[in-house]
């Protein structure tokens, strides 16, 4: 068989793959996720429903948001949008528990105070930001819809005020309200069946229109090859640790450059 007609099999194997799995993906995967609400309409509707706040308005949204921690270290959050009040709003699907821990929240939070405050500037001028987690489970544990986390004064009994705030949605709850439709849109992987048009029409594009199954597909392609990079960084450091290879055996095995591989060794000798 020609090496052509072998590259165009493969191609249109991995194309009939990403169309499977485009149409099982859901709003709970994050990826997918992502390039739904890089819409600044979605990502409005998205607050408007969670906060109970139908005067939101959204001026910026941006998803995979690189933003440094105080060791100039980057982590990057899933959706960062600001509204015309110049409220800050880092919404992150978790679908494990631990993803969702009560101190990563507390860490987001940091994170944007951080960031938003220049140099010089007063305190006092600190933006009001929310760090909303939708789970999957039900991380708080009672049952409930939705929780709300804002620090309060233990002796008082009153809020401290800050302004920083904290919500988990949890996805379990599907039922009649707004919310629990929005969390039932969440799961739907049959865009006909969808409650809210907006979102429906959003995930359509992504999923039957051609230039939005072509953007999918990219994503899903460049999901492969992290896949496949973090599993040869795996394989590689798993090797170094049995000190057995020199750094060219090691490369070529894990299909990485020598200078990568002496780069692991460092990491995992530190």
């Amino acid at each position: 068989m020609a090496e052509n007609d072998t590259k165009e099999i493969d191609f249109a194997r991995k194309h009939e793959e990403d169309l499977r799995r485009l149409r099982g993906l859901r709003l709970l995967d994050d990826d997918f996720m992502l390039k739904v609400f890089e819409d600044k309409a979605c990502t409005e509707f998205l607050l408007q429903i969670i906060l109970n706040r139908a005067d939101l308005k959204v001026i910026h949204v941006n998803g995979q948001q690189d933003i440094k921690n105080l060791q100039g270290r980057s982590v990057t959050l899933d959706i960062l949008a600001v509204d015309t009040d110049n409220k800050v709003y880092n919404v992150e699907i978790q679908r494990s528990d631990k993803g969702a821990a009560v101190k990563r929240a507390r860490y987001n939070s940091s994170l944007i105070d951080s960031n938003v405050t220049e140099p010089g500037k007063k305190y006092e001028n600190l933006c009001e930001s929310y760090i909303i987690f939708i789970t999957e489970n039900d991380i708080m544990k009672a049952g409930l819809p939705i929780y709300h986390v804002d620090r309060t004064v233990t002796e008082t009994g009153k809020l401290f005020g800050d302004e920083a705030h904290i919500i988990y949605v949890n996805s379990q709850i599907q039922d009649e309200s707004a919310l629990g439709k929005l969390m039932y849109d969440f799961y739907c992987t049959d865009v006909g069946k969808m409650n809210y048009k907006i979102l429906a029409d959003r995930v359509r594009y992504f999923k039957e229109d051609k230039k939005g199954v072509a953007t999918m597909s990219r994503v899903l392609e460049e999901m492969r090859k992290e896949t496949a990079r973090e599993t040869a960084i795996k394989v590689a450091k798993g090797m170094l640790e049995s000190g057995k290879l020199t750094y060219e055996e090691i490369a070529k095995i894990a299909e990485l450059t020598i200078d990568e591989v002496r780069a692991l060794d460092e990491k995992v000798t530190a």
